[in-house]
Parts: C-alpha cells; sequence; structure tokens
C-alpha cells in the first residue's frame, strides 16, 4: 500500500469511529404497573406518580456533542391493563400555543411528541403530539419516511385521553412562566384499527422516544430536543429510539 492510499484509509477510519462515537446507545425506561387511580388533568400530583422514576433530561436531538437545551424537559410512565401514561414536565418561560384544530402540524407550535413502536420486529409505529392548548395530531406510519413510508393522518387513537397545565399564562409574554405539564392515557386497544398487538405484560419491550420542539422568536430554525438521542435530525429513525420495559 502506497503512502497516499494508506493515510486516505487511516482517514476513512477516524470518520468512520467519529461517527460511531456521535450515536449514543439507546436509552431504556423501566415502566412499573400501577393499581392506583390517575386523574388526567395535566397535574403530575396523583399519588401513582409519586413513585414512578423521571426520565433523564431531554438532549438535543443529535446527542451530547451539541449545546445543552435551553429549558428542562423530562418524562415518566406508569401502566395498567387499559392504558399507558406518559406524563411530561417542560419547563417553558412564555407558553404559548396558537393550533385548535385536531390533526394539525403541530410542531409549528412548541410542542410535546410521542413516538411509540410496540411491534419492535416490524418497520410500522405511531406518532402522537400536543402543543399547550392540548391540541393533538395522531398519525401513523407503516414504515419511515426514509424507506418510503406515507404518513397515516386517518388514523385516530380511540379512547385517548390528554390534559395541560400551564404554570403560568398562556400566551401573556409579559410575565415569567415556570412552563406545562402534560399527562397522556395512551389506551392499549388503540392500534387495532391498523395492526394488532397484543397487550403488554411484565416483561413485554416497546421501542418508544420522545422529542419537544422548542422555536425561538425571530429565529426560522427550530430546536429539538428530545429523551433518546437520535444522533441526526431526524426523529423517524426508530432503530435509535429508547426500550420501554413493562414491570
Amino acid at each position: 500500500m502506497t503512502q497516499q492510499l494508506l493515510l486516505i484509509w487511516l482517514a476513512s477510519l477516524a470518520l468512520h469511529a467519529s461517527q460511531a462515537q456521535t450515536v449514543p446507545s439507546p436509552l431504556t425506561y423501566e415502566c412499573q404497573r400501577t393499581k392506583t387511580h390517575i386523574q388526567i388533568d395535566g397535574n403530575l400530583d396523583d399519588a401513582a406518580w409519586k413513585n414512578a422514576p423521571w426520565t433523564s433530561d431531554f438532549v438535543d436531538i443529535e446527542g451530547a456533542a451539541k449545546p445543552k437545551p435551553r429549558f428542562r424537559t423530562r418524562v415518566k410512565m406508569l401502566w395498567d391493563d387499559k392504558y399507558l401514561y406518559i406524563a411530561a414536565e417542560l419547563e417553558e418561560p412564555n407558553v404559548t400555543g396558537a393550533l385548535t384544530k385536531h390533526d394539525s402540524v403541530i410542531f409549528k407550535d412548541n410542542d410535546f411528541e410521542v413516538f411509540i413502536k410496540p411491534l419492535p420486529e416490524t418497520e410500522s409505529y405511531y406518532e402522537f403530539e400536543i402543543n399547550a392548548l392540548n391540541t393533538g395530531w395522531d398519525l401513523f406510519l407503516p414504515k419511515p419516511y426514509n424507506r418510503g413510508g406515507k404518513a397515516d393522518n386517518g388514523w385516530d387513537i380511540e379512547g385517548l385521553k390528554t390534559a395541560v397545565a400551564v404554570q403560568g399564562t398562556l400566551n401573556h409574554p409579559g410575565d415569567v412562566d415556570r412552563g406545562w405539564t402534560v399527562e397522556i392515557a395512551y389506551p392499549l386497544p388503540a392500534f387495532e384499527s391498523r395492526q394488532h398487538v397484543t397487550s403488554p405484560r411484565p416483561g413485554t419491550t416497546w421501542r418508544i422516544n420522545f422529542s419537544r420542539v422548542e422555536w425561538t422568536p425571530g429565529n426560522p430554525k427550530e430546536d429539538n430536543w428530545v429523551w433518546s438521542p437520535q444522533g441526526v435530525v431526524n426523529m423517524h429513525v426508530p432503530e435509535r429510539w429508547g426500550y420501554l420495559h413493562f414491570r
């Protein structure tokens, strides 16, 4: 091998090593079963939530190499025979929302997003987005967009319960808010209109991730903060989502 070829080969190895280091391993969450009633009102004060651990704080979608998010975001989860419960806490000094029509493109507002893959061996998955006005957008993806998938906006999460509580004043820039909290009761049979998903039991594992889109006034580019980093600016890479273990 000539010296020039050797240098090219070494540079290629260094590039691949660098890229490998920027793609972190997916995170995991141990989701405990609850026997205690949860009232979906946006306030995370139910007794059941006290024993549910928070996820780690969200990071930039590309990972720790990027700047730390300006505002804290974290999630906790529980489950029972009927629902997967999701609670989210979003720090935000100026809580805003404009979209009020169901199935609007919610990420045009600051939002919170849930990506669920209950059948990890398939390409399909489900997405739900919500803003501070409690407006939602639910869709089914038979496969990721980069593999030719097309969003199915006709899928609705039948029996879904959601609520938002604002710790401050919505759409009032004259004061400083603490943020907003979200509660979601995701019905376990909600997938049946698209594919059969066996209800989870202790030991079941799904793939899941969460995203927060945050817009800065005057800046045409949004921030994307996530629980389990993707390594790329694209939530639709399910193999990089976290693992949800039902316990």
